[in-house]
């Protein structure tokens, strides 16, 4: 039987003009996120699954690709439940490796610790545009710091490398899940149904107002406080600055909704606007939600107009660290949807700017092989230089293959024959 060449649905063969592409774009944030503090790290792409379904991870934790136990240690005819033949899963995102690293290393640790992770996460979801079920993540994250200048330097970091990319015009949508919560207090729903209440508001952008009203009355909300809870986005719509937004929150939330939050939320839409140099609007939107059950403070989402959708959150979890130190331990990111943005960049036909000149030694194949030391020698010199130089031996189709190398890039093209080298 022949194997399969294909590669695992959900997962895909990366070529080299996409490779190109992702390593120049992991230049870009590396180089950016350093320049703003932040320190790369490094975690394994496995957990131990009691971390991994720890009530954190919102629907991702139904998407984990589970490790059967081995050897002595499984017993698949005693199993009662997942744990009793899994021991470990395929992380699911960078956060919660993130937290547990931190709460292992926090005395080896700057504070506060700004982090850089870029790696890849697996998720058991179905294969869609821009949704993969092994994929690249990059996270930026800031722990121990208790302010908004943690929110302040992860949206002016993103923006900017965003932007270093050749995004513009571009949204960052900002809420916070305090202010949700002071939402659903005052229309009197039950603190106990508040996540399935955000799951259906979460839908907003795709099945509207009356969708979201239909649907909550149909879970078997009161039909009064859902009346009366999108009235509120009806008072809020059109205001998208974040001073206006809350402004018109306070005045109909009254004593519900922290004056802290208030005035955080619009210190950090301050500053951002001030100190940005990105081409970038902070928008305020009271219907985003953020599906990780972690979040506990300030979120975020980027929109970018091409794809039509999310590219990257994140948010404050300030009580995750202490679920493993048994501290809590102040903590906030911003992920930027990677494997989206080199989707976007493909589909535009993007070009890696570079200054390197590359360079095809073609090598005649009658060569006689004391010359080589000679090709390589001028090869070395090139590559010392800076410029890529590629050798390889002559096709019989040598136009054909001179094609293939114009379009790979290769601006210069040399041909080598006994008669054309120097002993």
């Amino acid at each position: 039987m022949a194997l399969k060449k294909k590669p695992v649905n959900g997962m895909k063969d990366i070529l080299p003009r996409e490779m190109e592409i992702r390593d120049y774009v992991t230049g870009i944030i590396k180089d950016t996120y350093r320049s703003f503090g932040f320190t790369p790290i490094e975690t394994p792409c496995m957990e131990d699954i009691r971390n991994l379904t720890s009530n954190q991870g919102g629907e991702n934790e139904k998407l984990i690709f589970k490790v059967l136990k081995r050897g002595e240690k499984l017993h698949l005819e005693d199993a009662k439940n997942d744990l009793d033949v899994s021991d470990l899963g395929l992380r699911y995102d960078l956060t919660l490796p993130l937290s547990r690293f931190y709460a292992n290393n926090e005395n080896d640790l700057p504070q506060p610790f700004k982090a850089l992770q870029i790696g890849n996460v697996w998720r058991a979801d179905r294969p869609q545009r821009g949704r993969y079920r092994q994929f690249t993540q990059c996270d930026i994250d800031i722990l121990g710091e208790p302010s908004d200048l943690a929110e302040i330097e992860l949206i002016l970091a993103t923006t900017t490398c965003l932007d270093r990319i050749g995004f513009k015009g571009f949204e960052i949508r900002i809420n916070e899940r305090r202010i949700l919560k002071a939402m659903a207090d005052y229309c009197g729903f039950d603190e106990d149904r508040y996540d399935e209440l955000f799951i259906t508001l979460d839908k907003m952008d795709k099945i509207g107002m009356d969708g979201v009203k239909d649907e909550l009355i149909e879970e078997g909300f009161d039909a009064a406080s859902v009346e009366k809870y999108l009235n509120i986005f009806n008072e809020l719509q059109g205001k998208t600055e974040v001073k206006d937004g809350i402004d018109t929150l306070v005045s109909i939330l009254g004593n519900k909704l922290d004056p802290s939050v208030a005035s955080n939320m619009k210190e950090i839409a301050e500053n951002v606007n001030t100190c940005k140099t990105a081409d970038f609007k902070l928008v305020f939107d009271p219907t985003l939600v953020r599906g990780m059950g972690y979040y506990t403070g300030t979120i975020f989402e980027i929109a970018i107009p091409e794809f039509g959708g999310s590219c990257g959150g994140g948010g404050r979890y300030d009580h995750m660290v202490g679920r493993f130190a048994g501290h809590d331990v102040p903590a906030c990111g911003f992920s930027i949807g990677f494997e989206r943005i080199i989707m976007l960049l493909l589909e535009h036909d993007f070009e890696v700017p570079t200054k390197k000149t590359k360079t095809a030694f073609l090598i005649d194949r009658k060569l006689d092989s004391s010359k080589l030391p000679a090709v390589f020698k001028e090869a070395n010199e090139l590559r010392a230089k800076g410029d890529v130089v590629l050798i390889e031996k002559m096709k019989k189709n040598k136009k054909f293959q001179k094609q293939g190398l114009i379009d790979s890039g290769y601006t210069e093209i040399k041909e080598f024959y006994n008669d054309t080298i120097e002993n």
